[in-house]
């Protein structure tokens, strides 16, 4: 083994240890939701952002508080409502007296959204003119307001929760803002077992600690490391064609797709699969992307980016079922 393949086995093998060890601190916590776990930190690694589809009560807050506090990175909570303005997000300017000149001058009062994970708790219950002010941080990493331009910290993590029950007095994400989301991840109810540890463990005494395990610097190592890893031209292929076929009327879309799709995805759904097999592969210890990374992903990775018609409604064909359809996982 030469030296250059001896250090792709380190740098994996770091990797997948830090990705264990931080899973592990954070089911000190939250009992289950594996996958979900996963999902949220391929997402990090790979500098994307989710979306957390549940109803209430599924610890979504707890586990992406107990996620900050494993990374040592700073965390803000911001509860989206109504009557939430921009401002609320990024920040305002204030007046106020210079102690030394004794002018008053504006001073820029930075907002939660200055923190390393951010969670925009039910982001639909805010009107878009709101919604719209995370786009540009998670885009371009910086808020401009008043005419000058702040950076956020870096690394930077949204996580947006939705509450697909109530949809009275909501505003649905629209269809750009959600495609700047590399994850929708939907939180299902726990196993019968997994709800009794819960209910066990939440009703006792519990003193429960949790170790940071890394630094920002580490987590930006480790992101950078994600983009190094080679992707074999077949696995290319493969995540391109795959996202090509969701799209309706074009010469890769299937019979079905042309049938039951109304819009398919676009090249950042490609981007992302490729980032998160990345990113997966590192997780499993492997240097390597292949195309089963790629299907694994391709649901959390596709379903907010694809929108079936009525026909497919009507017949019982949900997004999901699309997309496995092309996967060949159904």
């Amino acid at each position: 083994m030469n030296n250059q393949a001896e250090e792709s086995v380190k740098l994996a093998d770091e990797f997948h240890d830090t990705f264990h060890q931080i899973k592990k601190e954070i089911h000190k916590a939250i009992i289950g939701q594996d996958d979900i776990i996963d999902l949220l930190l391929i997402s990090l690694f790979s500098r994307g952002h989710c979306v957390l589809v549940g109803v209430p009560g599924l610890a979504k807050t707890l586990l992406i508080r107990t996620l900050a506090e494993s990374l040592n990175l700073s965390f803000s909570r911001i509860q989206f409502t109504p009557d939430l303005m921009p401002g609320d997000i990024t920040g305002t300017e204030v007046i106020e007296e210079n102690k030394d000149s004794g002018r008053k001058e504006f001073k820029f009062i930075k907002g939660p959204v200055f923190a390393n994970i951010v969670l925009a708790d039910e982001i639909n219950r805010t009107p878009p003119k709101t919604q719209a002010a995370l786009l540009e941080g998670m885009q371009e990493y910086h808020v401009t307001t008043a005419g000058k331009t702040y950076p956020l910290d870096t690394p930077f993590f949204v996580l947006a929760t939705q509450n697909p029950i109530e949809q009275e007095g909501t505003y649905p994400l629209p269809e750009a803002q959600l495609d700047r989301f590399m994850f929708n991840i939907w939180v299902d109810y726990p196993s019968l077992a997994e709800e009794k540890e819960i209910v066990s463990s939440t009703t006792a005494h519990q003193d429960i600690n949790i170790t940071p395990l890394v630094d920002a610097e580490k987590i930006k190592q480790l992101q950078r490391l994600v983009r190094e890893v080679p992707v074999p031209e077949n696995v290319l292929d493969y995540a391109v064609e795959l996202v090509s076929k969701t799209r309706p009327n074009t010469d890769m879309a299937p019979d079905f797709i042309n049938k039951y799709m109304s819009w398919g995805a676009g090249p950042r759904a490609s981007q992302y699969l490729i980032l998160g097999g990345k990113a997966r592969a590192l997780s499993q210890g492997r240097y390597h992307v292949t195309e089963k990374d790629i299907q694994e992903l391709a649901i959390p990775v596709l379903r907010h980016r694809i929108v079936n018609n009525y026909a497919a409604e009507a017949e019982g064909f949900t997004t999901v079922k699309l997309i496995q359809m092309l996967t060949g996982q159904e």
